[in-house]
């Protein structure tokens, strides 16, 4: 009997990783460009902070809904 005879363990807990998207690349671009906007001209460091903040908002209202779609056995606290 060798070891390719034994069946295989159970299938353990799903992996679940969140789709692609380019907000957090835009959330970074908007924190650069206000960063930016300090050394040069405060209409980019404006621009660059509403980017920022519009694509924080929505990473973490995404992030949440993600949350609350995993399973009960994930441990919702």
């Amino acid at each position: 009997m060798s070891a390719f005879d034994d069946e295989a363990p159970p299938v353990g807990e799903e992996l679940h990783l969140p789709g692609p998207s380019l907000v957090p690349l835009v959330n970074a671009a908007g924190l650069t460009l206000s960063i930016v906007g300090i050394t040069t001209y405060w209409e980019i460091s404006v621009a660059g902070a509403i980017l920022f903040l519009f694509t924080l908002v929505r990473w973490l209202r995404d992030v949440r809904r993600d949350f609350q779609e995993l399973p009960l056995e994930h441990g919702h606290h």
